[in-house]
């Protein structure tokens, strides 16, 4: 039985086999042309080294073809096969040196979390991303009515964030159709719907994509129960629905007072709770304050989780206002917002943009009603939390986002920093 396995190995790789076979033949025929007479010419010698050459070229070939097409057979989990020996050094580093990267867990929903995990997979393997399941719009909100699934959107961004995919899939999983009854559904989206049909649960058929996809690290719905969200104006009116609350402005202006789940009661995931306690640095945001961030603190147990946590607790302030949520709100509002509805200091770091934006495009997010998060130094003094503030603001699509590298590298330092602090004690 293990010959036949051996047997079976050998076929795979035989052309290149061949090859090495060839080019030791060759070596051996240089050696026997030398050999051959006892006054060796300049013909034997240029026609011996010739062949030894042509001999150690094949072998060489061989050795480098055969440990490529072993690596790209035989690698678990990676879906971009090395095509070269090059490549396979970015193998090894993802596998040994980013698994013994700072464990991170990252608590939000949406682009933002996204931005995020898409930096911090060039730092370390150990990422767990929980996701809110509020989402009630869009794609999400359609499969959410029709199957009576848990929102896809938020989640399938983070994967593709955190997949290791050759570009055409990444593009396919990003489609969205554009006729039909599919019209604005994302193929993305479809597939982690069927991916739930067939799966036990959806924590289960995230898990299973998440294979599928080769993704670095974890990503956890927040909580398995279908939830939606509430949001009490400061005038008592109640706005249902996460996608009616971030529009409420344009019908029934007026500030958030308090956000809240539709159930008095929702139970996390146990994976993530375990993540939060296994946890070096904990990472709200960048994202919705009220409708990706916030949310995942209403979950039962999840407060408690980071609170006790022997992690360091790091709030990413937006760089913009969002209209319908925080318009006019300074960095210490965020944080207070936080507070409120943790009843409890949860937040250790908060970090914050200082990057100088191009006033065409704020003078244009003015006029949709956003402007720049100012940072307000004596009140979150007053509130004892660490300010970090670097230059992070980039330009995509006329859109202001995080950079993602420059915004991993903070957290990625932040980890870093009391890693040493921790050992210095």
């Amino acid at each position: 039985m293990r010959s036949l396995k051996w047997f079976q190995i050998v076929f795979r790789f035989k052309k290149w086999l061949i090859g090495g076979i060839f080019g030791i033949l060759l070596l051996v025929a240089s050696l026997l042309i030398l050999l051959k007479d006892a006054t060796i010419g300049p013909f034997q010698w240029s026609i011996s080294l010739l062949l030894a050459v042509l001999g150690i070229y094949g072998i060489l070939i061989c050795f480098r073809k055969i440990f490529i097409k072993f690596v790209s057979v035989y690698s678990n989990r990676i879906l971009k096969k090395p095509s070269k020996v090059s490549e396979i050094g970015d193998i090894i580093y993802k596998r040994k040196i980013l698994s013994s990267g700072p464990k991170v867990v990252t608590i939000g929903g949406g682009t933002g979390t996204s931005t995020l995990l898409r930096g911090l997979k060039a730092y370390t393997s150990n990422i767990t991303a929980i996701i809110t399941v509020a989402d009630d719009g869009g794609g999400s909100g359609t499969l959410r009515n029709d199957l009576g699934m848990l929102p896809p959107g938020d989640i399938r961004n983070c994967m593709l964030a955190l997949a290791e995919t050759e570009p055409v899939l990444e593009k396919l999983l990003s489609y969205r159709f554009t006729e039909g009854s599919l019209k604005g559904q994302s193929f993305g989206n479809l597939f982690l719907a069927a991916m739930n049909g067939i799966s036990g649960s959806f924590e289960q058929a995230v898990k299973h994509m998440c294979d599928v996809l080769a993704v670095t690290g974890r990503i956890f719905p927040v909580t398995e129960e279908n939830i939606s969200l509430v949001a009490e104006l400061e005038d008592g009116t109640e706005i249902r629905g996460e996608s009616r609350i971030g529009s409420h402005h344009t019908t029934h202006p007026g500030k958030i007072k308090r956000i809240k789940l539709n159930k008095p009661s929702v139970k996390p995931i146990n994976q993530a709770i375990d993540a939060l306690y296994e946890a070096d640095v904990i990472v709200l945001g960048p994202g919705s304050l009220y409708t990706s961030i916030i949310p995942n603190l209403l979950v039962e147990g999840i407060v408690e989780a980071i609170a006790n946590s022997r992690a360091v607790k790091v709030y990413v302030c937006n760089i913009m206002t969002q209209p319908g949520e925080t318009e006019g709100y300074t960095v210490s509002d965020h944080i207070n917002a936080i507070d409120l509805h943790t009843d409890k200091r949860i937040i250790d770091i908060c970090v914050v943009n200082k990057s100088n934006i191009d006033r065409n495009i704020l003078k244009r997010y003015k006029e949709d009603g956003s402007v720049q998060v100012e940072i307000d130094h004596a009140k979150m003094k007053s509130l004892g939390i660490r300010l970090i503030e670097n230059d992070m603001a980039i330009i995509q699509n006329d859109m202001v986002r995080h950079d993602s590298d420059r915004l991993a590298q903070t957290i990625i330092d932040i980890a870093k920093y009391i890693s040493l602090y921790t050992r210095g004690k």
